[in-house]
């Protein structure tokens, strides 16, 4: 069953897929369009799941179930996988190039404020040229439950898997 995300608790259970590219205002609305039906019809083992879907920053599409209503199965979250490998080969065929939204770059947020990725064997270069810095603001695609998304989906990057790079480069 679909519930607006604002409606979920705040355990309830979040998967983070990062797109490899911005998606335009088209791609939100497909997507949109796309996994409200699917989620709706979400199960785990014939149960219903009571979940929702967001699309934030034009770049993360953010899932979350309601894990106190039914818990989802490995199946059911497989499932999910394939909703947005589904979404992203549709929407793959248009101009803006081919989307996966399984990217696992770093991403931050630019001096402009603009969503910024950085391939993972790129993110030493990126400390030591100064482009990544203990403040910069990464993106934490980590989070479990909505409430680490309200609380913990933007830190410093010396407060993420990455502040390993500043004591090895800058130590």
């Amino acid at each position: 069953m679909y519930i607006p995300f604002s409606q979920l608790p705040d355990d309830a259970r979040v998967w983070v897929y990062q797109a490899n590219r911005l998606l335009t205002t088209a791609d939100v609305d497909h997507i949109q369009s796309s996994l409200q039906p699917a989620l709706s019809q979400w199960a785990a083992h014939g149960q219903p799941l009571l979940a929702s879907a967001e699309v934030v920053a034009n770049r993360f599409v953010v899932v979350a179930v309601d894990e106190g209503h039914n818990l989802p199965s490995g199946c059911s979250i497989d499932a999910s996988t394939h909703y947005l490998k589904n979404i992203a080969q549709q929407l793959s065929s248009g101009d803006s190039g081919p989307l996966d939204f399984f990217d696992r770059s770093a991403a931050y947020v630019g001096p402009n404020g603009d969503v910024l990725t950085l391939p993972l064997p790129t993110i030493k270069h990126a400390v030591m040229n100064g482009r990544l810095t203990p403040d910069t603001t990464v993106f934490n695609t980590l989070v479990n439950t909505k409430a680490e998304f309200k609380s913990k989906w933007q830190l410093p990057a010396s407060q993420t898997w990455l502040n390993r790079y500043f004591s090895r480069v800058i130590g």
